[in-house]
């Protein structure tokens, strides 16, 4: 099944979620990989919980931070605790819930990360569904993007665990089989992969399980499960996976862990037959900020006449 282009071009991605509006520590901080100034990239993804409560000062703090980062496109997905951006739920649910004694402005929550300066400083919000972008190095992909996961605790964007969200026979928007989608950004995991709870439970969904085995793209970034965060390379023709090492200090003084599955790592992904799982959680169990970003090199294609 594996189809690379002829032209394709190293394209690298930093990837966090579940911020939870914590701040990068101090650039002179060693002890924490979270820390100023996020390390460069071509495209950032943030697979949401932006904030804890979805309160215009939170986003306002995450905004200013992910403006700042040195990335050409800045994509965004809300999470379960960005109660505003999920209009239906706040209006029947998240504002009586949480904000009993204020009450947010959806019409500003959306602007910031929508409006003027959201274009000048490369970031796009969206929301559920496919877009393509074409970036500066003519590197060409196709997202699939969802902040939706399984009800949790009544928070915003969530479904019943036994609603179809993502496959073709159910789903309003559903995800495309291979190889349309290169890379998809949800906010929850599927199930088994990075999903398993402090508990021992595996807490993801099985229909986004049987969504990406049909889609099969590039990269699944996702957040979610604090306990969750890591990476996993899984060969879907072999049915074999493993995860990626991480070396503490290197990852330090990185700011993040690296991954390469480019051209010239000398172990390419090969598209088609595998995908690289990353659970980028900043915050760990016990909320705390300690989890680095991830930071992945891979290839996308160049398209012809681009």
């Amino acid at each position: 099944m594996t189809s690379q282009p002829a032209n394709t071009v190293k394209t690298s991605f930093l990837i966090i979620s579940d911020t939870h509006s914590a701040r990068l520590f101090p650039s002179d901080d060693s002890e924490h990989a979270y820390r100023s100034p996020f390390p460069p990239a071509d495209v950032l993804l943030h697979a949401g919980d932006l904030t804890n409560l979805g309160y215009i000062n939170e986003y306002e703090a995450i905004f200013k931070m992910l403006a700042a980062a040195e990335a050409e496109l800045k994509i965004v997905i809300a999470g379960n605790h960005d109660i505003s951006l999920d209009l239906e739920y706040y209006e029947s649910t998240g504002r009586r819930q949480f904000h009993r004694n204020t009450s947010e402005d959806l019409d500003v929550v959306r602007n910031i990360w929508t409006g003027e300066e959201a274009k000048k400083a490369g970031i796009v919000y969206l929301e559920e569904g496919i877009r393509t972008f074409t970036l500066r190095n003519e590197a060409r992909f196709t997202i699939y993007t969802s902040p939706y996961q399984p009800e949790f605790c009544d928070w915003a964007f969530s479904y019943e665990r036994d609603e179809d969200r993502f496959n073709p026979a159910s789903a309003k928007n559903p995800i495309p089989s291979w190889p349309a989608i290169d890379i998809l950004l949800t906010h929850g995991p599927p199930v088994g992969i990075l999903d398993m709870t402090s508990r021992g439970k595996k807490v993801g969904c099985e229909h986004l399980l049987r969504a990406v085995k049909r889609c099969r793209p590039r990269l699944h970034c996702f957040g979610h499960i604090h306990e969750g965060w890591g990476a996993k390379r899984i060969n879907w023709v072999e049915e074999a996976s493993e995860e990626l090492p991480v070396e503490g200090q290197k990852v330090l003084n990185d700011r993040c862990v690296r991954a390469d599955v480019s051209e010239g790592s000398g172990k390419p992904l090969r598209f088609g037959d595998e995908t690289l799982f990353v659970n980028a959680a900043i915050m760990d169990v016990r909320n705390k900020p300690v989890n680095a970003p991830w930071s992945v090199d891979l290839d996308l294609p160049v398209m012809a006449g681009e």
